[in-house]
């Protein structure tokens, strides 16, 4: 099988935060044979072992955009930041709108053009995927290529449920649904099971589950001293304040002995905890490693909404390190609690277990054992790719 894939990003150095799994998907796809050429929507067209690179045709177009839209937030500009608690939101900002006119005029010609020009030199190609890009920027590219060159033509949407309409979404990203026809495109993916129905309530003809993974040779355990007790590692408190707070915050004053830690930025006050240096992606790897317990603390969006994956549950679990989880609706779809990680209701019930469990060593390295084992059985990345093809074959 051969796919022409229009990504998000493939610059690890831009804050596209779902660009790490793309390069996994992608080396799995590689491993399982399919061959990948991939294109960015935004930055530079990066090579490496397990895809071939196609550039970006409106590259300038898209830098001179991103450009315009950080410095319209960093202004002030439509920003309306509420909780996504799943209330409908029908309005666009005047940045949005601006950006989504922009894109039809300049960015999609370029898109038509290039991709007929792809396909035309390599006809081998089976079908084509596109990766969370803003499909109203590229309304009426799927239908065009089924259209002229009778490829069936998939999207994945890895941001569902935050994404949709009737949430906000997140301050720094685009609204991607307004004013696009999901039925253009032959099927979706959708990193979450419960967001399914959204995407029908949207036109979406058909939509298959894909959730996210880890690659478990890049995410391998570190044999090294465990001078952490607990570790968090993310970015922002948007939608996740209360959580942040109560695990690490709260939690560090009641267990003045125990070191706690995090990496990451906007994570707000959280008093004795110790913030530690980015200093690189392996160090990230060494810094979950060093702890003893690693705390998964997912955005409101993806938690309340079932079997809404993420990263950073699957990385940890490659790891082999002992989750403790804030609430998370159908987290049991992919790991077990009490056996594969512990999932934790209040700050109380987290100082209680953050106690016993740093006091009991043999307890906590078996469920940090038993969720890399079930990682390994069925949740890396080699899985999804071969749950990808699988259901790209069935459309061929």
């Amino acid at each position: 099988m051969k796919l022409l894939v229009i990504v998000s990003s493939l610059d690890l150095t831009q804050p596209f935060s779902a660009t790490p799994a793309w390069w996994q998907l992608f080396k799995g796809l590689y491993e399982i044979g399919v061959d990948v050429i991939a294109a960015p929507y935004q930055g530079p067209a990066i090579e490496a072992p397990w895809w071939r690179a196609a550039r970006n045709p409106a590259r300038r177009e898209g830098d001179l955009f991103k450009a315009l839209r950080d410095t319209w937030r960093r202004l002030g500009g439509g920003r309306q930041q509420t909780q996504a608690l799943g209330t409908q939101v029908e309005r666009e900002g005047l940045s949005d709108k601006l950006v989504r006119r922009a894109a039809h005029m300049l960015i999609a010609p370029r898109w038509r053009r290039h991709v007929d020009r792809l396909l035309a030199a390599q006809p081998d190609i089976d079908a084509v995927l596109v990766i969370s890009v803003p499909l109203n920027h590229i309304a009426g590219l799927a239908e065009h290529i089924t259209d002229r060159h009778q490829r069936p033509v998939f999207f994945y949407d890895g941001d569902v449920p935050a994404s949709l309409p009737n949430f906000r979404g997140f301050a720094s990203g685009f609204r991607i649904y307004q004013g696009a026809d999901p039925s253009e495109y032959t099927a979706f993916f959708s990193n979450s099971l419960g967001g399914i129905e959204g995407l029908r309530e949207l036109g979406a003809r058909d939509v298959h589950p894909l959730y996210y993974g880890a690659d478990p040779d890049l995410f391998a355990p570190l044999d090294v001293a465990q001078d952490l007790d607990v570790f968090f590692y993310g970015h922002g408190r948007e939608y996740r304040a209360e959580w942040i707070d109560a695990l690490l915050r709260d939690a560090s004053r009641a267990l003045p002995e125990a070191r706690f830690a995090v990496r990451g930025t906007q994570l707000g006050d959280l008093g004795r905890v110790e913030m530690l240096p980015y200093l690189s992606f392996s160090k990230l790897r060494e810094y979950a490693c060093r702890s003893k317990l690693n705390l998964v603390i997912t955005r409101k969006a993806h938690a309340s909404v079932n079997a809404s994956s993420s990263s950073r549950p699957f990385e940890l679990a490659a790891l082999g390190a002992c989750m403790v989880c804030s609430p998370y609706q159908g987290i049991n779809t992919w790991f077990e609690p009490e056996k594969e990680l512990i999932l934790v209701n209040s700050a109380d019930e987290a100082v209680e277990r953050y106690d016993w469990l740093l006091r009991h060593d043999d307890a906590r390295r078996t469920i940090g054992r038993a969720a890399r084992a079930r990682l390994l059985k069925e949740h890396t990345f080699r899985h999804r790719a071969r749950q990808l093809a699988d259901v790209i074959g069935g459309y061929l």
